[in-house]
Protein backbone atom coordinates (compact mmCIF):
# COMPACT_ATOMS: atom_id res chain seq x y z
CA UNK A 1 0.00 0.00 0.00
CA UNK A 2 1.59 3.49 -0.39
CA UNK A 3 0.52 6.62 0.42
CA UNK A 4 -2.37 7.69 -2.54
CA UNK A 5 -4.18 4.30 -1.44
CA UNK A 6 -3.88 5.05 2.10
CA UNK A 7 -4.87 8.78 1.95
CA UNK A 8 -8.28 7.57 -0.42
CA UNK A 9 -9.08 4.85 2.01
CA UNK A 10 -8.93 7.26 5.18
CA UNK A 11 -11.04 9.78 3.11
CA UNK A 12 -13.47 7.36 2.54
CA UNK A 13 -13.69 5.69 6.13
CA UNK A 14 -13.87 9.36 7.49
CA UNK A 15 -16.71 9.96 5.13
CA UNK A 16 -18.67 6.61 5.21
CA UNK A 17 -18.24 6.22 9.18
CA UNK A 18 -20.80 8.83 9.34
CA UNK A 19 -22.53 9.47 6.79
CA UNK A 20 -25.07 6.77 6.18
CA UNK A 21 -23.89 5.10 3.70
CA UNK A 22 -21.99 2.21 4.78
CA UNK A 23 -18.32 2.36 5.33
CA UNK A 24 -17.42 -1.26 5.53
CA UNK A 25 -19.49 -1.70 2.00
CA UNK A 26 -17.02 0.91 0.45
CA UNK A 27 -13.98 -0.02 2.03
CA UNK A 28 -14.81 -3.79 0.75
CA UNK A 29 -15.41 -2.31 -2.55
CA UNK A 30 -12.67 0.38 -3.31
CA UNK A 31 -9.94 -1.91 -3.24
CA UNK A 32 -11.54 -4.14 -5.22
CA UNK A 33 -12.47 -1.44 -8.11
CA UNK A 34 -9.63 -0.25 -8.25
CA UNK A 35 -7.78 -4.16 -7.90
CA UNK A 36 -5.08 -2.81 -4.39
CA UNK A 37 -4.24 -5.45 -2.34
CA UNK A 38 -6.01 -5.81 0.99
CA UNK A 39 -4.91 -2.89 3.55
CA UNK A 40 -4.47 -5.45 6.44
CA UNK A 41 -5.63 -4.98 9.83
CA UNK A 42 -3.14 -2.60 11.15
CA UNK A 43 -4.49 0.33 8.61
CA UNK A 44 -8.41 -0.65 9.72
CA UNK A 45 -7.01 0.24 13.48
CA UNK A 46 -5.54 3.20 12.32
CA UNK A 47 -8.73 4.03 10.53
CA UNK A 48 -10.77 3.51 13.39
CA UNK A 49 -8.68 5.52 15.83
CA UNK A 50 -8.98 8.53 13.30
CA UNK A 51 -12.81 8.32 12.84
CA UNK A 52 -13.28 8.33 16.86
CA UNK A 53 -10.89 10.76 17.41
CA UNK A 54 -12.97 12.81 15.24
CA UNK A 55 -16.18 12.17 17.35
CA UNK A 56 -15.18 12.70 20.72
CA UNK A 57 -13.25 16.04 19.35
CA UNK A 58 -16.29 17.02 17.71
CA UNK A 59 -18.97 16.20 20.80
CA UNK A 60 -16.53 17.23 23.33
CA UNK A 61 -18.21 19.11 25.62
CA UNK A 62 -21.51 16.66 25.78
CA UNK A 63 -19.09 13.74 26.10
CA UNK A 64 -17.41 15.58 29.09
CA UNK A 65 -21.32 16.54 30.73
CA UNK A 66 -22.51 12.65 30.19
CA UNK A 67 -19.29 11.19 31.62
CA UNK A 68 -19.38 13.75 34.74
CA UNK A 69 -22.81 13.03 35.03
CA UNK A 70 -22.99 9.10 34.51
CA UNK A 71 -19.60 8.82 37.52
CA UNK A 72 -22.35 11.20 39.71
CA UNK A 73 -24.69 8.40 39.24
CA UNK A 74 -22.40 5.60 40.33
CA UNK A 75 -21.48 7.73 43.16
CA UNK A 76 -25.57 7.66 44.25
CA UNK A 77 -25.77 11.38 43.41
CA UNK A 78 -28.85 12.54 41.51
CA UNK A 79 -29.43 11.04 37.89
CA UNK A 80 -29.65 13.90 35.73
CA UNK A 81 -30.68 14.25 31.72
CA UNK A 82 -26.89 14.12 30.83
CA UNK A 83 -26.35 11.30 33.31
CA UNK A 84 -29.63 9.03 31.68
CA UNK A 85 -28.55 9.84 28.88
CA UNK A 86 -25.21 8.37 29.37
CA UNK A 87 -26.79 4.99 30.59
CA UNK A 88 -28.78 5.24 27.05
CA UNK A 89 -25.77 5.43 25.29
CA UNK A 90 -23.92 2.06 27.73
CA UNK A 91 -27.29 0.55 26.95
CA UNK A 92 -27.59 0.91 23.06
CA UNK A 93 -23.88 -0.48 23.05
CA UNK A 94 -24.79 -3.87 24.99
CA UNK A 95 -26.74 -5.31 21.71
CA UNK A 96 -23.76 -4.58 19.04
CA UNK A 97 -21.05 -6.02 21.70
CA UNK A 98 -22.79 -9.39 22.17
CA UNK A 99 -23.90 -9.55 18.74
CA UNK A 100 -20.07 -8.87 17.51
CA UNK A 101 -18.63 -11.17 20.10
CA UNK A 102 -21.20 -14.71 18.84
CA UNK A 103 -21.42 -13.92 15.10
CA UNK A 104 -18.29 -11.97 13.99
CA UNK A 105 -16.34 -14.51 12.21
CA UNK A 106 -19.36 -15.99 10.22
CA UNK A 107 -20.10 -12.65 9.25
CA UNK A 108 -16.67 -12.39 8.17
CA UNK A 109 -16.48 -15.42 6.13
CA UNK A 110 -20.01 -15.19 4.38
CA UNK A 111 -21.12 -11.67 4.22
CA UNK A 112 -18.18 -9.75 2.97
CA UNK A 113 -19.15 -10.37 -1.15
CA UNK A 114 -20.30 -7.28 -3.70
CA UNK A 115 -23.97 -8.64 -3.98
CA UNK A 116 -24.30 -9.28 -0.36
CA UNK A 117 -23.29 -5.07 0.19
CA UNK A 118 -25.80 -4.22 -2.80
CA UNK A 119 -28.76 -5.99 -1.42
CA UNK A 120 -28.39 -4.56 2.27
CA UNK A 121 -27.30 -1.25 0.65
CA UNK A 122 -30.85 -1.14 -1.14
CA UNK A 123 -32.76 -2.61 1.16
CA UNK A 124 -31.68 -0.76 4.45
CA UNK A 125 -31.29 2.36 1.97
CA UNK A 126 -35.20 2.13 1.53
CA UNK A 127 -36.05 1.89 5.36
CA UNK A 128 -34.25 4.76 6.08
CA UNK A 129 -36.31 6.90 3.92
CA UNK A 130 -39.55 5.54 4.61
CA UNK A 131 -38.54 6.17 8.65
CA UNK A 132 -37.03 9.47 7.63
CA UNK A 133 -40.25 10.57 5.55
CA UNK A 134 -42.94 9.04 8.25
CA UNK A 135 -41.52 9.89 11.21
CA UNK A 136 -42.93 12.25 13.59
CA UNK A 137 -40.63 15.33 14.55
CA UNK A 138 -41.23 15.77 18.67
CA UNK A 139 -38.51 14.49 20.10
CA UNK A 140 -35.13 15.46 20.90
CA UNK A 141 -32.57 12.86 22.66
CA UNK A 142 -32.44 14.12 26.30
CA UNK A 143 -35.78 12.26 25.52
CA UNK A 144 -34.45 8.92 24.70
CA UNK A 145 -35.64 6.56 27.47
CA UNK A 146 -34.48 2.53 28.29
CA UNK A 147 -36.62 0.81 25.96
CA UNK A 148 -35.19 3.67 22.93
CA UNK A 149 -31.91 2.90 23.59
CA UNK A 150 -32.14 -0.77 23.16
CA UNK A 151 -34.00 -0.55 20.40
CA UNK A 152 -31.58 1.50 18.31
CA UNK A 153 -28.94 -0.64 19.85
CA UNK A 154 -30.31 -3.58 18.69
CA UNK A 155 -30.74 -1.73 14.89
CA UNK A 156 -26.91 -1.05 15.08
CA UNK A 157 -26.44 -4.96 15.68
CA UNK A 158 -27.23 -5.16 12.08
CA UNK A 159 -24.75 -2.67 10.98
CA UNK A 160 -21.97 -5.69 11.65
CA UNK A 161 -23.43 -6.76 8.16
CA UNK A 162 -21.79 -4.98 5.35
CA UNK A 163 -23.65 -2.56 3.21
CA UNK A 164 -26.18 -1.74 6.27
CA UNK A 165 -24.39 1.33 7.31
CA UNK A 166 -24.15 1.75 11.29
CA UNK A 167 -24.83 5.68 11.05
CA UNK A 168 -27.81 5.10 8.35
CA UNK A 169 -29.85 2.12 10.81
CA UNK A 170 -29.51 4.00 14.03
CA UNK A 171 -30.88 6.91 12.20
CA UNK A 172 -33.66 4.78 10.96
CA UNK A 173 -34.66 3.39 13.97
CA UNK A 174 -34.59 6.96 16.16
CA UNK A 175 -36.68 8.23 13.24
CA UNK A 176 -38.90 5.39 13.67
CA UNK A 177 -39.21 6.43 17.24
CA UNK A 178 -40.29 9.89 16.28
CA UNK A 179 -37.20 11.51 17.17
CA UNK A 180 -36.42 14.68 14.78
CA UNK A 181 -33.62 14.38 12.41
CA UNK A 182 -30.48 16.42 14.04
CA UNK A 183 -31.71 14.67 17.12
CA UNK A 184 -31.36 10.92 15.44
CA UNK A 185 -28.13 12.06 14.05
CA UNK A 186 -26.17 13.10 17.39
CA UNK A 187 -27.36 10.25 19.27
CA UNK A 188 -26.46 8.17 16.51
CA UNK A 189 -23.07 9.56 16.72
CA UNK A 190 -22.67 9.36 20.58
CA UNK A 191 -23.41 5.82 20.04
CA UNK A 192 -20.51 5.49 18.08
CA UNK A 193 -18.27 6.20 20.61
CA UNK A 194 -18.43 2.92 22.00
CA UNK A 195 -18.88 1.07 19.23
CA UNK A 196 -16.03 2.13 16.96
CA UNK A 197 -13.90 1.89 20.13
CA UNK A 198 -14.87 -1.59 20.55
CA UNK A 199 -14.65 -2.24 16.53
CA UNK A 200 -10.72 -1.01 16.91
CA UNK A 201 -9.99 -2.30 20.12
CA UNK A 202 -11.32 -5.93 18.46
CA UNK A 203 -8.80 -5.54 15.83
CA UNK A 204 -5.80 -4.28 18.04
CA UNK A 205 -6.51 -7.58 19.65
CA UNK A 206 -6.04 -9.09 16.79
CA UNK A 207 -3.11 -7.37 15.33
CA UNK A 208 -1.21 -7.67 18.90
CA UNK A 209 -2.07 -11.77 18.38
CA UNK A 210 -0.44 -12.09 15.07
CA UNK A 211 3.45 -11.88 14.37
CA UNK A 212 3.88 -7.98 14.50
CA UNK A 213 5.81 -7.92 11.61
CA UNK A 214 5.50 -5.45 8.61
CA UNK A 215 3.26 -3.17 10.45
CA UNK A 216 3.40 0.26 8.46
CA UNK A 217 3.63 2.96 11.01
CA UNK A 218 4.09 6.10 8.69
CA UNK A 219 0.98 5.40 6.75
CA UNK A 220 -0.54 4.43 9.74
CA UNK A 221 -0.24 8.15 11.26
CA UNK A 222 -1.21 9.59 7.75
CA UNK A 223 -4.55 7.56 7.59
CA UNK A 224 -5.59 8.64 11.42
CA UNK A 225 -4.84 11.90 10.52
CA UNK A 226 -6.65 12.00 7.59
CA UNK A 227 -9.71 9.90 8.48
CA UNK A 228 -10.08 12.16 11.84
CA UNK A 229 -9.96 15.49 9.42
CA UNK A 230 -12.07 14.26 6.93
CA UNK A 231 -14.71 12.75 9.80
CA UNK A 232 -14.77 16.07 11.85
CA UNK A 233 -15.46 17.76 8.84
CA UNK A 234 -18.31 15.14 7.73
CA UNK A 235 -19.76 15.12 11.48
CA UNK A 236 -20.33 19.08 11.02
CA UNK A 237 -21.50 18.61 7.16
CA UNK A 238 -24.33 16.17 7.81
CA UNK A 239 -26.10 17.87 10.48
CA UNK A 240 -26.74 20.41 8.91
CA UNK A 241 -27.69 18.60 5.18
CA UNK A 242 -30.13 16.70 7.01
CA UNK A 243 -31.72 19.78 8.82
CA UNK A 244 -32.48 20.88 5.59
CA UNK A 245 -33.08 18.04 3.43
CA UNK A 246 -33.76 14.93 5.17
CA UNK A 247 -31.95 11.49 4.54
CA UNK A 248 -33.11 10.95 1.22
CA UNK A 249 -29.83 12.60 -0.80
CA UNK A 250 -28.32 9.08 0.72
CA UNK A 251 -30.91 6.64 0.13
CA UNK A 252 -30.35 7.89 -3.85
CA UNK A 253 -26.93 7.59 -3.60
CA UNK A 254 -27.19 4.09 -1.79
CA UNK A 255 -29.48 2.90 -4.49
CA UNK A 256 -27.12 3.93 -7.49
CA UNK A 257 -24.07 2.72 -5.54
CA UNK A 258 -26.14 -0.83 -5.72
CA UNK A 259 -26.89 -0.85 -9.51
CA UNK A 260 -23.48 -0.04 -10.22
CA UNK A 261 -22.62 -3.23 -7.98
CA UNK A 262 -24.84 -5.58 -9.75
CA UNK A 263 -24.51 -4.59 -13.07
CA UNK A 264 -20.06 -4.99 -12.50
CA UNK A 265 -20.66 -7.92 -10.55
CA UNK A 266 -23.86 -10.17 -12.59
Amino acid sequence: MDAIQAIVLAIVQGLSEFLPISSSGHLILLPRAFGWPDQGLAFDVALHVGTLAAVLGYFRRELLAMAGAWFGSLAGRRLTPDGRLAWCIVLGTLPVGIVGLLFNDLIESMLRNPLFVAGTLSVFGVLMWLADWLGAERRDEQSIGWRDALLIGCAQALALMPGTSRSGVTMTMGRGLGLTRPAAARFSFLLAVPGIAMAGGYELLQLLRGPGDGVPWGLMALGALVAAATGYLCIHALLRIIARLGLWPFTLYRLMIATLIVLVYT
